[in-house]
């Protein structure tokens, strides 16, 4: 199966389905994504800030693919936006994956109290001039957050990795990044689990004959969002993966999409300090 594929606002092509190892000890990332791999995602996410960077490289030079088979993500860490640090901790993950080049590069969160968020962007727009990176981009910024570096940079961010689930649908937010090129990206997509036992979901699934955690990604699908859900179960691993089969009704979208509660169950961006 091929993944269908979003193209960034460098001209770069993104898979809207990717695998994600947020919170995969170092000691299990390899065997995860290999098994990504092999069930035939070519998208993989890390940040410095997991720790598993250098297993996720191990993964991805032992699978036979082609570098340019694959999209690698990874993130600046918090510690690193201080005046000359960004430099040293992006060569330090392209070192950790084993790579010249990484496909996208994210602030991971705006620290908007520290206020170095633009300082930090302009140093991520020379790693796409001397292409280290073919694409950069934002995790967890707001829309104040995006407006500065719109106003203030001179490359808009090609992607804003954010929470973004059933209950949390970030409508605002999507809407802005519509308006101005940037592509959305969904992290905690499933909502940390908690979302694969409500009753709305639940019933849809069986409606169309597949898990709650499909039903969940083919929403995040239909509404033009990149989905990165992750586990280290294999079964899981593949089955979240196999959400092309079947297409839900508009209907049924927006029944999903009504679930909204404006739900965080990760950090608040402007409390991250």
């Amino acid at each position: 199966m091929t993944v269908p594929t979003v193209v960034l606002n460098t001209g770069v092509a993104m898979p809207e389905l990717g695998f994600g190892v947020y919170k995969v000890p170092p000691a299990d990332v390899e065997r995860a994504v290999t098994t990504a791999l092999e069930a035939g995602y070519r998208s993989i996410d890390t940040a410095a800030m997991y720790g598993n960077e250098a297993g996720v490289g191990r993964a991805l030079r032992a699978s036979g693919l082609r570098r340019d088979e694959l999209f690698v993500t990874t993130k600046l860490n918090n510690p690193e936006h201080r005046a000359g640090d960004v430099e040293g901790a992006f060569e330090r993950s392209l070192t950790a994956l084993g790579l010249d080049e990484v496909d996208l590069y994210l602030i991971h969160w705006p620290l908007p109290a520290a206020d170095r968020y633009v300082a930090t962007w302009r140093v991520l727009e020379k790693f796409v001039e001397d292409g280290r990176a073919r694409a950069i981009g934002v995790s967890n910024f707001q829309i104040p957050h995006l407006r500065r570096i719109l106003a203030e940079g001179t490359v808009v961010p090609a992607v804003n990795q954010v929470e973004l689930h059933p209950r949390l649908t970030q409508e605002a937010l999507r809407a802005f990044h519509q308006e101005h090129g940037i592509v959305t990206e969904a992290w905690s997509p499933l909502g940390r689990g908690r979302l694969l036992t409500d009753a709305t979901v639940v019933g849809l699934a069986e409606k169309y004959g597949v898990t709650p955690a499909q039903l969940i990604i083919r929403w995040h699908l239909q509404l033009g969002n990149v989905v990165i859900p992750k586990s280290v179960t294999p079964e899981r691993i593949r089955s979240n993966f196999d959400v092309f089969g079947f297409e839900l009704a508009e209907d049924d979208v927006a029944e999903i999409s009504a679930l909204n509660r404006d739900e965080r169950l990760g950090s608040d961006p402007d409390e991250v300090t």
